[in-house]
């Protein structure tokens, strides 16, 4: 397992100099605005239909698990609250939504706005509380999606949206925007070495830098939590398991 991890780290400082690859940048990262939340489903399959059925009306929609157990439904970005409350009467008129809620913008840092590049985080032990530190609640946010099978976009998925979609709401959730796919998200934000690792870091896998196909969020104790693949229920699993041969890298937005 050693000999694993100090492989990794060494496939990795070499990716990350003299590559000549452009450095990460801001451009694909924004704050979230105001956003729509809908639905105190017990079921998790009624969020999954309204999700699948708000993504075919062309809406960035997701669902998710709350802290009390009922699953919710949260779409858009808007940059004022009367936008975002006029969009969602028209929405819910048009799919007979009784109720909704207006989530306001969070203030959530930006790492690609602080220097240096790779500020140093300690990591935190999993289940302790840090009050202000968006990594930690991102990936105890990540966390509560484990054991929940997630689907995106109906029968026209892509290949590998189902894992770049769970680390994209997590994300929406903590007032984040971050690209749709794992080959965008890739190339923005700050780069982490594996063993500068912290919570809510996103770490990818796959053939090379230009093949990313897989993508999931760091929560400490060298482990990630991830969709695995269509289908499949969100899980969590050791950085140095079957999925630590094809690491390639890890990048922090938070």
């Amino acid at each position: 397992m050693k000999l694993r991890i100090g492989i990794l780290s060494l496939l990795l400082i070499l990716s990350t100099v003299g590559s000549g690859r452009a450095a990460p940048s801001a451009a694909g990262i924004t704050k979230l605005g105001y956003s729509i939340q809908v639905g105190a489903f017990s079921d998790v399959k009624n969020a999954e239909r309204l999700t699948t059925l708000l993504q075919n009306q062309g809406l960035d929609a997701f669902f998710f698990r709350r802290e009390n157990g009922f699953f919710a439904v949260r779409f858009g970005d808007y940059p004022t609250r009367r936008a975002a409350q006029e969009a969602a009467r028209k929405i819910a008129a048009r799919h007979g939504i009784d109720s909704f809620f207006i989530a306001p913008p969070l203030k959530a840092p930006l790492a690609v706005a602080q220097e240096p590049a790779t500020p140093q985080r300690p990591e935190k032990p999993a289940g302790k509380p840090s009050r202000g530190d968006m990594g930690f609640i991102a990936a105890r946010t990540a966390e509560r999606f484990i054991g929940i099978p997630y689907l995106w976009g109906g029968n026209t998925v892509v290949d590998g949206m189902d894992c770049s979609g769970f680390v994209r709401a997590v994300y929406n959730l903590c007032g984040v925007n971050i690209p749709r796919t794992s080959a965008e998200q890739y190339r923005v934000g700050q780069g982490v070495s594996i063993g500068e690792l912290a919570d809510g870091d996103l770490v990818f896998f796959g053939t090379s830098e230009q093949k990313i196909t897989h993508v999931g969020i760091y929560v400490g104790n060298n482990r990630f939590v991830h969709a695995p693949r269509r289908g499949e229920e969100i899980k969590i699993s050791p950085l140095d398991g079957g999925y630590g041969k094809k690491f390639v890298g890890a990048r922090r937005y938070l």
